[in-house]
């Protein structure tokens, strides 16, 4: 049996990240989309509201988990018994980086193997710094993320 984990930081999920864990919930039969705690990125959303609003949104999916984490991600492969790292790539720029992890991954849990999915194309520029950046200005996000994502958005920024 293959279980993935899609790990980021979520921060917010975007359609872009939904359309990732939509394809690879037909592709294998697990998917654990781990919300990264990433203190060192300073997310504008706490991680409980990010693991709430992405479990929200995936919830019809039947083989979706979602769950926080912190720590490496190499020690929540074992615990959660995966065997695949899921990973997007919208562009080449986002390739060095990805390749980078992937090795040290390797080195880490040789017995791990690293996937790339890319969105669909009319995601393929949607990032969660852009949204944070539209949203923060005042801007409309509600075409770059789930409903609930711009409300949450909405409300965490008049308060």
């Amino acid at each position: 049996m293959n279980k993935a984990i899609y790990p980021g930081t979520f921060d917010p999920v975007t359609h872009g990240h939904v359309d990732l864990i939509q394809r690879a919930s037909k592709l294998f039969e697990n998917v654990v989309v781990a919300v990264a705690e990433s203190p060192t990125k300073r997310p504008m959303l706490d991680l409980e509201k990010r693991v709430e609003l992405t479990r929200i949104i995936t919830e019809p999916l039947g083989n979706v988990t979602v769950i926080g984490f912190s720590g490496l991600l190499t020690e929540l492969l074992t615990e959660q018994g995966a065997n695949i790292i899921l990973r997007g790539l919208r562009a080449v720029s986002d390739f060095e980086y990805e390749f980078q992890l992937a090795k040290m991954n390797r080195v880490l849990a040789p017995e791990v193997e690293s996937m790339f999915l890319t969105p669909a194309e009319k995601h393929s520029f949607i990032s969660s710094t852009l949204v944070r950046e539209i949203a923060s200005l005042g801007g409309d996000v509600s075409q770059f993320v789930h409903p609930l994502v711009a409300e949450e958005l909405r409300r965490h920024l008049s308060s």
